[in-house]
C-alpha cells in the first residue's frame, strides 16, 4: 500500500497469538536469559508468582501476526523506529489480541512519508499489556 492511501485513524485487527510456555522458554534463554522468564522455582517468590514472558517477545508474537497481514506490502521502504511500553506482565498460554490504528502520516517528500501505526495489545482477559508505536518508510505513488 502506498503512503497515500492509508487512512488516518482507520483499524485493522490482528490475528490472535498464543504464548506457548516452551517457546517463551527458549526465547529467554537465547535472549533474555534471566530466572524470572527460565526458573519456575525462582519466579514462584517473584511479585509475579510464576514465570513472565520476555516483554519483546510478547511483541514480537503480535508483529508476527501482523506481518501476515503486511499493511505496507511492496511499498514499504524500511522501518524507522519502535517503542514498546509493557503495561501488564504476559504469562505463560496468555492470547494476546491487537488492533493497529494509523496514528500518524507524515509526507517527507515526493518519493515517501511515515506512516504510524500504534498497537494496543489485550490479553484473554481484555487487560491490556502492551501498547508499540511503530514508524515506518512507504513509497508515494508519486515517487515511482
Amino acid at each position: 500500500m502506498y503512503f497515500e492511501e492509508f487512512v488516518l485513524g482507520s483499524k485493522t485487527q490482528i490475528e490472535p497469538a498464543t504464548i506457548h510456555k516452551n517457546d517463551m522458554i527458549d526465547f529467554a534463554k537465547r535472549y533474555d536469559n534471566i530466572p524470572l522468564h527460565t526458573d519456575e522455582e525462582y519466579a514462584k517468590s517473584t511479585f509475579f508468582g510464576k514465570l513472565i514472558a520476555p516483554g519483546v517477545m510478547s511483541f514480537m508474537a503480535v508483529w508476527a501476526k501482523y506481518l501476515e497481514i503486511d499493511l505496507a506490502g511492496d511499498e514499504l521502504i524500511a522501518g524507522k523506529s519502535t517503542k514498546i511500553e509493557w503495561v501488564k506482565p504476559v504469562f505463560a498460554e496468555d492470547v494476546l489480541t491487537s488492533t493497529c490504528t494509523v496514528s500518524k502520516l507524515i509526507k517527507r517528500n515526493e518519493k515517501n512519508g511515515i506512516v504510524e501505526l500504534t498497537f494496543e495489545v489485550f490479553n484473554q482477559t481484555g487487560e491490556l499489556v502492551l501498547t508499540d508505536v511503530t514508524e515506518m518508510i512507504v513509497k508515494c505513488k508519486c515517487g515511482n
